[in-house]
């Protein structure tokens, strides 16, 4: 025979008791919700220990059809659009664009080299050697003699912009750009650096790129040529900051809608709970204690206006998924069962009724 004892412990936790609770106020208030299929255990519990379960209302009824739609029919989650590239949607010249160079990186001798007053000297014969092969147009010996320069004195910036500018005639931007990145790192105000690193990032399509580079080299060193180049490059690359630009605002525009949205579902909840609030105090008796009232609101459901303020629950109010469920909970408590499988709203609802339920009596 079961006796009570005061220091009986339960062997569930408290968490599951607050929701059972809560499903106990559900059941007083429309106690036909027994009727719906995911309760048959519960009906049979009812039903052996003697009890009654009314019918299945018509209003009920046609509540489960709807909760059995929606489980059933919940929408896909739309795919995430791809990013654009910087360039899409965006008409652009590519005259003289080319097909980058991938051959393997050029000797850049050691840039650890202190070299020696005969080192510095034999290295500028080479050169003087590079530029008369230069002007002869015998670029491959004048790649071999300034690479030979270099590794005599590897920290002469305006060698690597020289050999840079060999690589722009034999069509390896690549290799060019390597070079004047070495100068660069040199000297910072190497105006010939930026001159050829920019017409190289020009062949390649790095309209960007070229621009600025192509500027920086008239700006320390104004050149006919480069400014040539500056004037090719210069309607691409507005044209790219511009299509960046629209990009940014409309990111920008979207973001602020969501948050809008977000705001929106937030402020309806609260209407809501003010009305039911308010829809509450007018029907509860003047004296004594309603049923359900002593955990807060109707069935159970704390009110909602009290808890609006709390900052945990405003804060996740920010997920869109959240505030769309306790709007649905607020209309009709017995929505609860829709969530049941959702960790975050079901989280919530139980730090709701942990801070929310009193004791009763």
């Amino acid at each position: 025979m079961y006796t009570e004892d005061s220091n009986m412990s339960l062997p569930i936790s408290s968490e599951l008791l607050t929701q059972f609770k809560v499903f106990i106020e559900l059941c007083n208030k429309q106690p036909s919700i027994i009727n719906h299929p995911d309760l048959a255990f519960f009906k049979n519990f009812v039903e052996r220990l003697g009890g009654k379960v009314p019918k299945a209302e018509k209003d009920d009824e046609d509540t489960r059809e709807s909760f059995d739609k929606e489980a059933k029919a919940e929408p896909e989650p739309e795919p995430e659009p791809e990013p654009e590239s910087e360039e899409s949607e965006v008409e652009l010249d590519m005259t003289g664009v080319i097909e980058p160079d991938n051959d393997p990186p050029q000797p850049m001798g050691d840039s650890d080299l202190q070299p020696t007053e005969e080192q510095i000297e034999e290295s500028h014969e080479k050169r003087s050697q590079a530029v008369s092969a230069f002007v002869e147009k015998d670029y491959e010996k004048a790649i071999k003699l300034y690479t030979e320069a270099i590794e005599l004195n590897p920290q002469a910036s305006l060698l690597y912009a020289k050999r840079g500018q060999v690589y722009l005639l034999l069509n390896k931007p690549n290799a060019c750009i390597r070079d004047c990145n070495r100068a660069l790192e040199l000297n910072p105000d190497s105006a010939a650096a930026h001159k050829f690193r920019g017409r190289a990032n020009q062949l390649l399509g790095k309209f960007e790129e070229a621009t600025n580079d192509l500027r920086k080299a008239c700006k320390f060193d104004f050149d006919e040529q480069a400014d040539e180049w500056l004037r090719e490059v210069t309607p691409n690359a507005r044209k790219i900051e511009e299509h960046k630009r629209k990009r940014e605002r409309k990111q920008m525009e979207r973001q602020e809608r969501e948050k809008l949205e977000r705001l929106r579902k937030i402020r309806e909840a609260q209407a809501k709970a003010r009305e039911q609030q308010q829809q509450q105090q007018a029907s509860s008796p003047a004296d004594g204690e309603a049923p359900g009232a002593g955990v807060g609101g109707p069935g159970g459901m704390p009110q909602f206006a009290q808890f609006l303020n709390d900052p945990e629950v405003l804060q996740a109010f920010q997920d869109p998924e959240v505030a769309e469920a306790f709007k649905d909970i607020s209309a009709n408590p017995s929505n609860i069962f829709k969530y049941q499988s959702n960790p975050k709203v079901m989280a919530l609802i139980n730090s709701v009724f942990s801070k929310n339920m009193g004791p009763r009596g």
